[in-house]
């Protein structure tokens, strides 16, 4: 008879689980065995810490729509699951869980690594549950995939070292628990909005003069509707950070990112519409959209949880972004002027010039905008990049044109640090024979430095680009202009990475000047398996939003002159186009 750990494994081949990530354990050594006779149906991929493997496990859900699976031990190894599976929370991703526990019988003695995971797991999970027996792992396995993919969040099974190697014994089963009576199969169908709401959303689009339409993650499957749309409706497209893949960068209807990574044509095209539409994404900075009552709002989202929850829409349409809108456009009537896109257009024009402006090849120290830019247009036409949180961030929103035919993943309403790599490796996982990149920043590579011996390990074709100004520099600038305090805490001890690159088995590049860029570059993506090019960049070049608010150039204004290096700032914002964004309140 099977016992617990195997019929965990067996549920999981039945749901079309291909690779599970984690990390060994005692506490799980029933699944590992499980695992490893079942190798040639369901893959194990090694990390060196269980955050990446929560990592990985949610990015792999978002590039592909399947269920990501992490395993980790009892105790401190699934504690360390929880920063990943936030990141699956908060993003939508549908994730299981596995941790192990100490004996059955020994649980709340205080003996070694008692801790109550699904006690410490409640927050972040849509199905949690303790498994008690063989006969119960039959049941609430299949549930826990089935509950994730539902309702596209964290599901979690706790199981006791020993109950993993217990058989399922029929005569101890209890009368009403039949065996298989649960299915192995996903039963799913696309929601639609009523009729009534529709013609709503209609009406308020066609009888607006200056339409905005807004993008996310989504939207990701409905690019060929949404164009539809926008040309519809001429329409200028602004694209959430989880959405900059929806359509390409250099779409004559988009206009980019928005928000403080963002440009200043979306933000413009949001400051003077009359209608807004928005499609998959629920962009978490209000300031960022319409001023109350400037503009009527229609929200296409598959979760009613989430209409509204940003922008008081009057239409909500609760449904697939793909199906919902044909059903929009068949109401929709064109648009005769392209005025509003026309304007939109030009200042997307003059933002382009702007940041080329910043991408400055003369400057000494190197311009992290340079070699951002240099390493995206280095990218194959199937390429998936991945980056980190923080100035990295900016950098892969602005300075990276995605084309067709690319995929674009980050920590998003997360926006945690430790991310890009993970995401990365999953990505290698995920789409075998497709090109992989990353950019992230020093202090979030640092936190899951050893992680990068896994890309080695499973030969990933990753190019990673590490921005390193050994600055935090993203929480330097918040500190300036969110509060007005000068930057402390936030110089990072420098660290070799191109070294630590070779020292893990793969090739390790540096890059501190920019007429060394192309050179490096050539030999980086020539080269096979994973690369780490090491960029030295200018610590104290700023992240600006594209438009500076007066509160923050003001708290700006009073932190500089007690900042460390608050010269070398003082001349990089007297440059354009930091000058002309910081003066355009």
């Amino acid at each position: 008879m099977p016992n617990a750990a195997e019929i965990l494994v067996d549920t999981l081949i039945a749901w079309n689980v291909e690779v599970v990530f984690g990390l060994p354990g005692d506490g799980i050594n029933g699944v590992m065995e499980a695992l490893r006779t079942r190798s040639d149906k369901i893959s194990f991929v090694q990390v060196r810490h269980e955050e990446s493997a929560a990592f990985m496990a949610c990015a792999y859900a978002k590039w592909t729509g399947k269920l990501g699976v992490c395993l980790a031990t009892s105790g401190p190894g699934g504690t360390h699951l929880l920063t990943g599976l936030y990141d699956a929370k908060l993003d939508q991703a549908p994730v299981l869980a596995v941790t192990g526990m100490q004996f059955h019988d020994l649980i709340e003695t205080f003996t070694q690594q008692d801790v109550d995971l699904t006690r410490v797991f409640n927050d972040v999970s849509v199905y949690n549950a303790h498994v008690s027996d063989a006969a119960h792992m039959e049941n609430v396995a299949s549930l826990a995939c089935r509950t994730a993919l539902a309702r596209k969040g964290v599901a979690h099974l706790s199981i006791a070292s020993d109950v993993q190697e217990q058989e399922d014994d029929p005569s101890k089963r209890s009368k009403r628990n039949r065996p298989a009576h649960t299915p192995q199969d996903m039963f799913a169908g696309h929601s639609m909005p009523l009729d009534a709401e529709l013609d709503k959303a209609a009406a308020i689009l066609n009888e607006a003069s200056r339409v905005t339409i807004l993008a996310g993650r989504g939207a990701l499957g409905a690019a060929a509707e949404l164009e539809h749309t926008a040309r519809l409706l001429q329409a200028p497209v602004a694209k959430a950070l989880l959405g900059k893949a929806v359509l390409p960068d250099d779409h004559p209807h988009t206009t980019g990112g928005i928000g403080i990574l963002g440009t200043l044509a979306s933000q413009e095209a949001m400051e003077s519409c009359d209608a807004v539409l928005i499609v998959g994404s629920t962009f978490p900075y209000i300031e960022y959209y319409p001023k109350p009552g400037q503009a009527r709002g229609v929200q296409i989202d598959c979760d009613a949880q989430r209409i509204g929850l940003r922008f008081p829409v009057e239409a909500g349409l609760v449904g697939d972004a793909a199906e919902t809108l044909r059903a929009l456009n068949r109401r929709l009537t064109q648009k005769p002027s392209n005025e509003f896109l026309r304007r939109s257009q030009e200042t997307m024009g003059k933002w382009r010039e702007m940041m080329r402006q910043s991408e400055d090849a003369r400057a000494h120290p190197l311009k992290p905008q340079l070699i951002a830019r240099a390493f995206g247009q280095r990218l194959a036409d199937d390429t998936v990049l991945a980056t980190d949180s923080g100035q990295n961030t900016e950098l892969a929103a602005r300075h990276v044109d995605l084309r067709s035919g690319q995929a674009f993943g980050v920590s998003g309403s997360l926006a945690s640090m430790a991310c890009g790599l993970a995401y990365a490796i999953a990505a290698g996982i995920a789409f075998p024979g497709r090109p992989i990149a990353a950019i992230v920043g020093d202090g979030g590579f640092a936190m899951q430095l050893g992680e990068f011996s896994t890309a080695v390990r499973y030969k990933i074709p990753l190019k990673l680009l590490v921005i390193k100004n050994n600055m935090l520099n993203q929480i330097a600038w918040e500190q300036m202009m969110f509060l007005g305090n000068p930057q402390f805490g936030c110089e990072l001890q420098p660290i070799d990475f191109a070294k630590a690159a070779e020292a893990m088995g793969a090739k390790g590049l540096r890059i501190d000047r920019a007429d060394q860029i192309e050179t490096v570059l050539d030999e980086a993506f020539a080269t096979e398996g994973p690369v780490v090019i090491e960029a030295l960049v200018d610590a104290y070049e700023p992240m600006m939003p594209p438009r500076m608010p007066p509160d923050y150039a003001k708290n700006f204004r009073e932190a500089l002159p007690d900042t460390p290096g608050h010269e070398r700032i003082e001349k990089n914002i007297a440059r354009e186009p930091a000058k002309s964004m910081m003066d355009a309140e």
